[in-house]
């Protein structure tokens, strides 16, 4: 189901005025016209002839539009004089039918619905076919007495069988029309619902999500083709603009994105968030529970119905974007497991090679266009890197290992440490170094001198190194003893 273009709701107060009409007056040159016949008529059928009424006969009863001011308007109660083409009107009450009585509640609603989904209609037969419809519902013959043609404009009722007849005969496209109206209206009328249902998961931010709007009826069942105006906030819908903060005080005026709901009442869009909190606020014209009539300012004049059989609906959904994580690195002496500072650590993706992904959708990348390094620091040998996406698998890998650790350091497959950041959590990473090993003997001249065998620290203490003093020094006197036992003999 299309709907046609329409004015704002405000440029809209007169588009579907629903007046009630004395066609008696109308020119009897005229027979058949498919076209309007008179200055004030607009869309529809005249069928031929028309019913008739205290003292007139008239040749046609125009079954469709009128303009007033511009603006196309339709008849409610019949054969009531019709509105001129610069009638004034005035707000005032619900509409009720010819007598004063209230409408019932789906007769309302269905008006309601009509005026919204017709009110603007440029099709003859949809025009003719509103019209008919109106008069059915609006000046419905209580009884046979109220069909007596010797009843005033006042008093009479409307042929509702005698119309649809005539066109059937004379125009079966309004007959078909009114067939299809019917079952739209009874299929669709009021009150609607509305909702906007954001993505089961978390977002993030720079990433579509899938948001579905719904347009439900009375009776629960979705309607089609309804325009639903849509504004993000902290997000984007497809192409559309981006948005800052509401709260923000400089933010920029809020970009509506139309669209259509599809066979099924939804329609879903693609919502980028560009921020925390992302929300879409919908809005759509539904039909209210009841129309409104206007009064004419001159006398004499028939009421109006005008587009009070509209109200506004609106929803918002905010999604929730997934809470930032961060990854602490610390590097550590393999034997010692003490923290090393100074050590070049490359940020990456799961596959160590591309760059690991920022809070804000970007990748973390260098300024050579690599993944960015980061470097340990203190006595623990740790580094902290936030806001990173999440979940997300990450990786560390050493770029180039710090003093006293190269010698083990292979560029081609060096170090490294991988795990999953999780939302709002810090993921602890650990990358040991092997310290160089010091050399197995020391040459002295031409001959080696064994010394202990193992590995050591880079770094020797002051302890072990005057325990190294002692022994060289008791080396010294032992050497000296022997030589003066050696002169006594």
């Amino acid at each position: 189901m299309g709907w046609t273009t329409r004015p704002s709701v405000r440029s809209r107060a007169l588009t579907s005025l629903i007046a009630t009409c004395l066609l008696g007056a109308l020119s009897a040159t005229v027979a058949v016209a498919p076209a309007s016949a008179a200055d004030n008529e607009g869309i529809g059928f005249g069928v031929t002839p028309g019913q008739p009424y205290k003292d007139v006969k008239p040749k046609k009863d125009w079954l469709g539009s009128y303009i007033v001011n511009g603006k196309h308007v339709f008849c409610v109660s019949f054969q009531k004089k019709a509105p001129g083409t610069e009638e004034k009107y005035e707000p005032g009450d619900e509409l009720r039918d010819k007598w004063g009585a209230k409408l019932p509640e789906d007769t309302a609603a269905n008006i309601s619905y009509l005026l919204l989904r017709y009110g603007g209609t440029q099709d003859s037969a949809e025009a003719a076919a509103l019209a008919h419809l109106l008069h059915s519902w609006t000046s419905k013959p209580r009884s046979e007495a109220d069909l007596d043609p010797e009843l005033g404009p006042d008093a009479i009722g409307y042929d509702i069988q005698g119309h649809l007849d005539k066109l059937k005969t004379q125009f079966p496209e309004g007959a078909a029309a009114v067939e299809k109206l019917t079952k739209d209206a009874e299929a669709n009328r009021g009150p609607w619902t509305t909702a906007i249902t954001p993505p089961k998961e978390d977002q993030h931010i720079g990433t579509a999500g899938e948001w579905t709007i719904s347009v439900k009826n009375a009776k629960g069942k979705g309607v089609s083709g309804v325009p639903v105006a849509l504004t993000p906030s902290n997000a984007t819908v497809d192409s559309g603009e981006s948005t800052k903060p509401a709260s923000t005080s400089n933010a920029k005026a809020q970009k509506a994105t139309t669209v259509k709901t599809g066979e099924d009442g939804t329609v879903t869009v693609k919502v980028t968030p560009t921020g925390d909190q992302p929300k879409l606020s919908s809005s759509l014209s539904a039909p209210a529970d009841r129309p409104y009539v206007q009064f004419p300012v001159k006398t004499g004049v028939q009421n109006v119905v005008s587009t009070g059989g509209e109200k506004e609906l609106k929803a918002q959904g905010v999604a929730v974007v997934s809470k930032p994580g961060k990854v602490q690195v610390t590097k550590v002496d393999a034997k010692t497991d003490k923290g090393v500072a100074g050590a070049v650590l490359r940020i990456t993706a799961k596959d160590k090679s591309t760059a690991a992904v920022g809070h804000d959708g970007k990748p973390l990348n260098g300024a050579d266009g690599k993944p960015a390094v980061v470097t340990t620091e203190g006595e623990n040998g740790t580094v902290t890197v936030e806001n990173l996406r999440t979940p997300q698998e990450i990786c560390v890998v050493e770029v180039s290992a710090p003093p006293g650790y190269t010698n083990a350091f292979d560029p081609k497959n060096p170090p490294s440490a991988c795990g999953e950041v999780k939302p709002g959590e810090t993921l602890a990473l650990k990358v040991a170094n092997t310290p160089n090993e010091v050399p197995r003997t020391i040459p002295a001249g031409d001959r080696p001198v064994a010394m202990m065998q193992g590995t050591v620290e880079n770094s020797a203490s002051t302890a072990g190194i005057l325990g190294v003093g002692a022994l060289a020094l008791l080396g010294s006197l032992m050497v000296g003893v022997a030589a003066r036992r050696s002169s006594r003999r």
